[in-house]
């Protein structure tokens, strides 16, 4: 089975859990277990929480574009800002670290999106955005 879906929204908050559940309903289709439906929608809802506080600097008026591909077993999931950009992406990958102190954010996004898929690729560049390419293979397929 192959199958692709894209939606965009505007950079507000709670768009979060809208991105959560509709990437969750898509990926429904292949017979996720709970804990891989769980492990999908707490990467993307970081992923989009990253772009609004991070990316946007919680403008409301902003894009964010998701993009999922489908396949037999595994799903490629795209999370796309075209904010601020991330000037240091390797210090951004590190545990704890924040570019937002002030709002107390943990600094554990990338780490968090780290542990729940197989694979996490960022792609920034400053003053004009930041991509996040998530995979995650379904051993429960049949």
């Amino acid at each position: 089975m192959n199958n692709y879906m894209k939606i965009e929204f505007l950079s507000k908050s709670q768009n979060e859990g809208f991105a959560r559940v509709s990437v969750a309903a898509f990926v429904s289709q292949l017979d996720p277990t709970i804990e891989e439906l769980s492990d999908i929608k707490t990467a993307v809802s970081e992923a989009v929480t990253n772009s609004i506080i991070h990316g946007y600097e919680n403008r409301e008026d902003e894009k964010i574009i998701i993009e999922v591909h489908l396949s037999k077993n595994e799903i490629v999931i795209s999370i796309e800002d075209q904010g601020v950009g991330i000037k240091n992406l390797e210090e951004a990958m590190q545990p704890l670290f924040t570019s937002r102190p002030d709002l107390e954010r943990s600094g554990m996004g990338f780490t968090v999106m780290e542990t729940f898929m197989d694979n996490l690729e960022v792609i920034s560049e400053v003053n004009k955005g930041t991509k996040v390419i998530m995979k995650k293979t379904f051993h429960s397929v049949s």
